[in-house]
């Protein structure tokens, strides 16, 4: 039985090599049901040629993926593109598979389906299956594009274990978030991480991992601070899931006509090398595909005015493509590569909070270099006479704030919301809510003093929400002063904020306080109400809410 070369194992990240199957080589089989690939390397897979009539399989799918002569693919159901490539757009569901092998080194099945080319491709000698997803339109019967693996769960039972529904006793919500006979709440959403934070998910079991490695997520929405679910461990399934785009917490448009592509990765458990060679998709003749000659850079020389308790990333967008860079700590200085000629947005953030914005254009064959750049825009800057929290895009610094993205707000793990009202000066910021609900914790109280010359002119009180649900938006009142209702901001209409995801458009509301509101003494407290209202009705944590970024008073 033939062994991968030490090269060969390091390059695909296997550390020690899978065997072949017996004397087969790299080879592409057909018959009237399959295509089956074996790649040289331990690894086997056949890919469904014909519609057999099931809700839980169509033509297009990975039928069969044994390792080492092991099943591991879910005999009942498929891989696929959402739930079958049968079903992606409306009264079209025909799906062809094409099969050829290109040269003696690659393997290239081709799934078609209405609007949307999926490839499965294969390389002689590495235990990987290389996958990308080109659509011109989006598929319209689920409105969007995800790939889910589904393995089975007692060959890959290490996944992640906020996504772990097995041992689930309750329905907490809808039909997608439950809660085990402790309390304890699990989802699929709970499985997400910020887009910029992850390169890879997958599973593990004995002495085998099954991974996907993302490519550069430039035909994705959201930005980088986006989340979307990643798994979910069922009891038989270990569902990897490969979001191009996603119905959840979108804050801008889909794009299409991008090549998408990822990276099944077979190893031995441990982490995958992110390192994937696809300079050789230039053979393979794929829909959308764009050499790197024909992509340009941005580079920057550095950020000036950032704040160096936070990071920095520097997005880029428009209705083609998104991409972003990490700036340097020290310096400020980005870079980012292999961008598609055109004019992008470019935004600044601290942590996730935009400070600046203005637009680069980008050639193909060229660096756009961009002079020093001064942020001026940063509200945490501005001078204040108190201010709870941090002007950074994110919660999560408050009251339950670091723990809403892996669990829905009423695991038993969590604080109470309805927490003591907040003493300016005496109160830990982790005592504010990150959350505040029409239902469940409203009318929170912030208590403060002024001195005599802060008494004698009206103020401006900001509050920073990073997302609302269902028209959530705060009316403050300060003693007997009311401020008037404020329009509601615009959000996407999901349920994010019980999801796992904080993230959706940051807004800044802005009240004057007159003179007249304030307390007559120094030692008499000022009392601020937050209350969230909306002309939406919806009851418990699915009502009205916001989610804080920051409440200050501007001096």
């Amino acid at each position: 039985m033939k062994l991968l070369s030490t090269t060969q194992s390091l390059i695909c990240g296997l550390g020690i090599a899978f065997a072949s199957s017996a004397n087969a080589g790299f080879s592409l089989k057909t018959d009237s049901n399959f295509y089956t690939v074996d790649t040289n390397a331990g690894v086997v897979f056949s890919i469904r040629r014909t519609d057999n009539n099931s809700s839980t399989q169509s033509a297009g799918d990975i039928a069969s993926l044994k390792i080492n002569g092991k099943e591991f693919q879910n005999q009942s159901r498929g891989s696929q593109i959402n739930a079958g490539f049968d079903w992606l757009y409306k009264n079209t569901s025909d799906v062809n598979v094409s099969a050829s092998k290109i040269g003696s080194d690659y393997i290239k099945i081709t799934v078609k389906a209405g609007k949307l080319t999926h490839y499965y491709m294969a390389r002689k000698g590495y235990p990987d299956i290389y996958m990308a997803t080109y659509f011109t339109s989006e598929p319209d019967v689920h409105n969007h594009v995800r790939y889910i693996l589904r393995m089975k769960r007692d060959q890959l039972p290490d996944g992640p274990v906020p996504s772990d529904i097995s041992k689930t006793k309750s329905t907490v919500e809808a039909k997608d978030i439950f809660s085990l006979s402790n309390g304890e709440t699990r989802s699929k959403h709970y499985s997400n991480q910020r887009l910029k934070d992850w390169k890879y998910i997958g599973a593990k079991g004995n002495n085998v991992g099954i991974w996907v490695v993302r490519d550069d997520m430039e035909g994705s929405s959201g930005g980088p601070f986006y989340r979307s679910l990643l798994n979910q461990g069922t009891e038989n399934d270990q569902e990897i899931t490969y979001i191009i785009n996603y119905a959840q917490a979108q804050t801008e448009s889909y794009r299409s006509g991008i090549l998408n592509h990822y990276t099944l990765v077979v190893n031995q458990g441990q982490a995958p090398s992110t390192d994937i060679d696809t300079s050789w998709f230039s053979k393979m003749g794929l829909s959308g595909y764009v050499a790197d000659s024909k992509r340009g850079r941005v580079s920057g020389v550095g950020i000036n005015n950032r704040n160096t308790d936070y990071d920095y990333t520097v997005g880029f967008s428009n209705s083609k493509a998104q991409y972003w860079a990490d700036a340097n700590v020290a310096s400020g200085y980005f870079s980012k590569d292999h961008m598609l000629p055109g004019t992008y947005d470019m935004t600044i953030y601290k942590n996730e909070l935009a400070v600046d914005k203005r637009q680069v254009k980008v050639t193909a064959g060229n660096t756009t270099v961009l002079n020093t750049i001064s942020v001026d825009n940063d509200p945490g800057n501005d001078g204040v006479i108190w201010r709870i929290g941090k002007w950074d895009g994110s919660p999560q610094e408050f009251l339950n704030g670091s723990k809403l993205t892996t669990m829905h707000p009423s695991d038993v793990r969590l604080s109470d919301w309805d927490a003591s009202n907040f003493i300016v000066g005496s109160s830990r910021t982790n005592s504010f809510p990150a959350y505040i609900w029409k239902d469940v914790n409203n009318g929170h109280v912030i208590y403060f003093r002024l001195n005599k010359s802060q008494r004698e002119k009206a103020h401006t009180l900001r509050i920073g929400i990073t997302d609302a649900l269902s028209g959530g938006r705060p009316r403050i009142s300060v003693n007997n002063w009311s401020s008037k209702i404020p329009a509601a901001s615009e959000q996407p209409e999901t349920r994010s904020l019980t999801t796992g995801s904080y993230r959706g458009n940051n807004t800044t509301f802005e009240y004057t306080i007159p003179a007249s509101a304030w307390k007559t003494s120094d030692s008499e407290w000022n009392s601020l109400v937050v209350n969230v209202v909306s002309g939406m009705t919806s009851s418990g944590y699915l009502s009205p809410a916001v989610s804080v970024d920051a409440i200050d008073l501007l001096k």
